[in-house]
Formats: structure tokens, sequence, C-alpha cells
């Protein structure tokens, strides 16, 4: 399996542990060296910032506007840090100079391409999930990586569901076959519905796929999806499309 260019957002539960984000950043340089992507594109999510920024939301009651820009503040401000953590990758917030490079492993700092490009919701329906989308859809993939601390989304029975359609995923979350949230732990709850509301408008409007994979530590995910010797059993994944 190979790629011209993957678009991966790391989620903020990967950003904020070292161990976890230098298991991912080393998956994606072996893929890059291996020449298996040729162009990586990474987008920090807000983490514990926009967290921040939201619970100051809920107390202050600023505007959705503000508090809409604040939050992408905080994933420019994710993707410096994740430069001065890993220096050797490419730092991207022009757009255009991003669209022009073919070869590069890189970070995309999404403020200004979205101050430019704000046609997205100002809601906290729409996190950094929904902006990946959005960037791929842009870029003309048909796919993008969600990189967490999770394996994907669990069924009734706690078992990761490899292949969901936007449309059947809204149906098991409305008819409640979702694993119950009030009798799971936090780890099980974030399994479950992984993602933020208005990504499944979006993979639906577009028809983009989203994939969610587990950078934690040393479990190869990241590695093991885009290896083409392994068998889908093989592979710890979950697509919505």
């Amino acid at each position: 399996m190979r790629y011209k260019t993957a678009l991966f957002k790391i989620g903020g539960s990967i950003f904020e542990n070292f161990e976890k984000l230098s298991s991912t950043i080393s998956q994606f340089s072996y893929l890059y060296e291996k020449e298996i992507i040729q162009k990586i594109i990474l987008i920090s999510g807000g983490g514990s910032f926009a967290s921040f920024i939201r619970k100051a939301y809920n107390e202050l009651r600023f505007t959705d506007e503000l508090a809409h820009w604040m939050a992408i503040i905080s994933m420019n401000y994710n993707g410096i840090e994740l430069s001065r953590k890993f220096p050797k990758l490419e730092v991207f917030e022009d757009y255009n100079k991003l669209k022009e490079t073919d070869k590069s492993f890189c970070i995309f700092l999404p403020y200004q391409f979205l101050k430019e490009n704000n046609t997205l919701p100002h809601s906290w329906d729409v996190t950094s999930d929904s902006i990946t989308l959005f960037l791929a859809k842009k870029l003309g993939l048909n796919e993008c990586f969600l990189i967490k601390d999770v394996d994907g989304i669990l069924n009734k029975k706690n078992q990761v569901i490899k292949e969901i359609s936007a449309l059947e995923f809204k149906k098991i979350k409305e008819s409640g076959k979702l694993p119950e949230l009030k009798t799971m732990d936090d780890n099980l709850k974030n399994q479950s519905r992984p993602i933020d509301p208005y990504l499944l408008t979006l993979i639906e409007k577009w028809k983009i796929s989203c994939v969610i994979l587990n950078g934690s530590y040393d479990n190869q995910r990241i590695i093991n999806f885009f290896d083409a010797t392994k068998s889908l059993k093989e592979k710890t994944y979950t697509r919505i499309k």
C-alpha cells in the first residue's frame, strides 16, 4: 500500500504523553523513510488548551465566534510545540505552499487557512476532527486519519468495528446500540464514540473516509495499517465512510 499524500491528526491524548507521541512520530518516520507515504501532513488537536477554552466558554459565556477561533489557535500552538519537540519536521502555515510540496514530512498550522476558508460552523460540534477532514477535502484526498489512544469505535461487545458508514454509526448511536456510557469507565467511553459530532455530517456530504488508528506506545498500529503484507484481520482500526 503506497500513498502519495496522507493527512493525520494527532489527538491530545497522544500529543500530551511524550512516550505515546514518540511512538507515533517514530512510526510516521518509518513510513516516510521507506517511501510508503511520500508526503505526510500532521495536524495537532487542541488538547488541554482547547479543553480550558471550553471550560472558560461555559463559565464566562463569551461568543461562539471567539471560542471557535481560540480553539483553532490552540491547534496552531500545539503544532508549534510539536515542531519544538521534533525539529526535523517541516512547518507550513501557508496552504498553497503545503499543497505545492511533493515530498515532505511536515506539520500544518491551520489557523490562517481556516480564516481564509471560513465555511465550517462555529460550534463545539466542530473540533480538529472535522477540520482535518475539511483540509482533506481541500487537498483532494479521499480519506484522512485520526491518531488517538484507542483502537477504534467499539460495539456492544466492546469489539472494534473495522468498517462502518457514517449513516450506520448515526443509527447505532441513536438506537443505543453502542456501549452504555453510564456503565463504562472513561477509557471505554472514549473508544465507543471518540469523534466530534459534525465529522459524520462531513463524511456523508463529501464521501471522504476517516480512519481511526491507535498511536499509543509501541503497538505499531499505524505501520501495520499501511503494511500491504498484513491481512485485514491483523490490522486494528475503524474506518468511517
